[in-house]
């Protein structure tokens, strides 16, 4: 069936699994568009900035697995999807951009506009090509949906304007189902023994671990192994659980920090963890991925095990403890919780940032995402967003950037059928205030709520532990909820913590269009480690945007 080079292509990636393209148009994707039009099946959501686009497939990617696509246009609108893209790299995100090109006549020339794609995407790519034959469009199409789902990371294709006008078949046979599932088969002779030894051993679990919450509770219970979680474990067990001891590092709890002291084991689950200066050298690991590369990638792994999680915690056959290592670490539990509890109440009429987190904790749905921006709101929404299991926490988990929270949520909304929430610092939210529109153009009912202090509040704490004054991060004071109101969101402007819970409630309760919650917080309040040397905190304290788990 003949078609246009570029019918071709999103036909190809709709038939391959794509639902949707976020981008805006631009006069090299002109054809781009035309063919998206004529599909009618495939879904383009025009965000108003290329690097929202980038985020919003990353986010919608990370939540759902799926392949996801953006695109810009040649020169300025493929450099904007960089910044987004990263984020997919990074975080694993399996994502598509497609890039307008100039003429294949002016390539080389200088011509307006045109950068060289190739070179510019290399580093943030694990498959990028250049469609320069019409033959080849279909196959470079599938071999980009390819790399990125197996690779889980960035494809990405060049496509000049006039090739994308050309003629081109479209086979509906070639199109296949690239999904392969690997089965695992690991022998845990010496890992079953080695558990059976330990006296103190631990759980450590990351987002490989996300969907066996139940297994890893029961296996806790039976060799008595508390619980530890990185950021992107969050949510696959329930805070408040016993077992579980909470996240470790620059954003972790005291719990954790015993647990990991004094064990003898640990069992590390679907992570590799960077930040090893938090566990202890001589700690004999267990080490559970799916990614040959991940083992012992930035610690030793005494013992490394080729599975996933789930295969792992079905196949593993060790026998019940009579003594509970966890029980060991109640009284830090307990004194922990009231240690958050008291940084979330009030003086008089300051709203303590902490008491954000926790209030939403108490109204979100028990299947709620839960987008969270880079900043002092990361400390905050990791550890005061005391959350029962199911639901899913996402971040910019590695590159760590500002502005995630709101193309963030827009691809969350997408990735997913349940309500979605977004915890975001002043900062990031006017770097993203733009995507606010494409937030109402299309409906979607993300809940937005605003740590507004008028400072980027943990470059400040930055500035103040390495021993320089403070300079430059004050922000300009904004009202975001009269903005929201402007565009047409709901919104609310909280200045008094007698009237947060009341807006959290109605917010939340709204359930088939988007709100914002403009929370104005102390600023003064500052993020600090659960047990950490002052030595500790200079030589990490830049590090603690990065504190981000697989």
């Amino acid at each position: 069936m003949a078609l246009s080079t570029a019918e071709v292509i999103i036909n190809t990636l709709y038939e391959m699994g794509v639902k949707r393209i976020y981008g805006i148009p631009g006069d090299s994707l002109n054809p781009v568009m035309d063919a998206i039009r004529k599909n009618g099946k495939i879904e383009f959501i025009q965000v108003r900035h290329e690097e929202g686009a980038a985020m919003a497939a990353s986010f919608e990617s990370k939540i759902s697995g799926n392949v996801t696509a953006c695109m810009g246009t040649s020169g300025p609108g493929s450099i904007h999807l960089l910044n987004g893209l990263y984020d997919a790299k990074m975080d694993h995100s399996s994502v598509i951009a497609l890039t307008g090109q100039v003429e294949t006549e002016l390539i080389g020339t200088d011509y307006f506009q045109e950068i060289n794609l190739g070179a510019l995407f290399q580093d943030v790519s694990v498959y990028s090509a250049q469609v320069l034959n019409p033959k080849s469009a279909q196959e470079l199409t599938k071999r980009a949906y390819r790399e990125s789902r197996v690779s889980r990371g960035v494809s990405h294709l060049i496509l000049p304007a006039d090739i994308m006008r050309l003629p081109s078949e479209y086979d509906e046979t070639f199109i296949e189902n690239v999904t392969v599932k690997t089965s695992y088969s690991p022998d845990l002779s010496e890992v079953e023994s080695l558990i059976e030894r330990a006296g103190k051993p631990v759980i450590f679990m990351g987002k490989g671990a996300r969907g066996c919450g139940k297994e890893i509770l029961e296996l806790s219970e039976k060799i008595g192994a508390p619980i530890i979680y990185a950021l992107n474990g969050k949510g696959i067990v329930d805070d408040m659980d016993k077992r579980v001891a909470g996240t470790l590092g620059l954003l972790g709890t005291k719990p954790s920090v015993k647990a990991i002291e004094h064990a003898d084991l640990m069992i590390m689950l679907g992570s590799s963890y960077p930040y090893v200066q938090f566990i202890p050298e001589g700690l004999v690991t267990v080490q559970v991925d799916n990614n040959p590369l991940s083992l012992g990638k930035r610690r030793r792994s005494d013992i490394p095990v080729v599975c996933d999680a789930e295969t792992f915690l079905k196949k593993l056959n060790v026998g019940e403890k009579k003594k509970k290592y966890y029980e060991t670490i109640q009284d830090e539990k307990e004194d922990w919780i009231k240690h958050l509890m008291k940084s979330e109440e009030f003086d008089g009429k300051i709203i303590k940032p902490e008491s954000i987190p926790s209030t939403i904790s108490k109204y979100a749905d028990a299947d709620a995402t839960i987008v969270v921006d880079t900043g002092n709101v990361t400390v905050w929404g990791v550890r005061n967003f005391r959350t029962t299991a199911g639901r899913t926490f996402v971040f910019s988990s590695w590159l760590g950037s500002m502005g995630i929270g709101i193309p963030g949520t827009v691809g969350a909304s997408y990735a997913m059928d349940r309500q979605v929430i977004g915890l975001i610092g002043d900062g990031s939210f006017a770097m993203s205030l733009p995507e606010l529109v494409t937030i109402k153009k299309y409906k979607r009912p993300v809940k937005l709520f605003v740590f507004n202090n008028s400072e980027l509040g943990m470059i400040k704490f930055e500035e103040e532990v390495m021993g320089f004054p403070n300079y430059g991060t004050d922000l300009y004071p904004l009202n975001f909820a009269k903005i929201g109101e402007a565009i047409g969101i709901k919104s609310f402007r909280v200045e008094n913590i007698n009237d947060l819970e009341n807006a959290v409630k109605e917010s939340l309760s709204i359930r088939d269009e988007p709100t914002i919650v403009d929370v104005v917080i102390d600023p003064d309040e500052a993020p600090m480690p659960p047990q950490l040397k002052f030595v500790q905190v200079r030589g990490y304290i830049t590090s603690l945007l990065k504190e981000k788990l697989e």
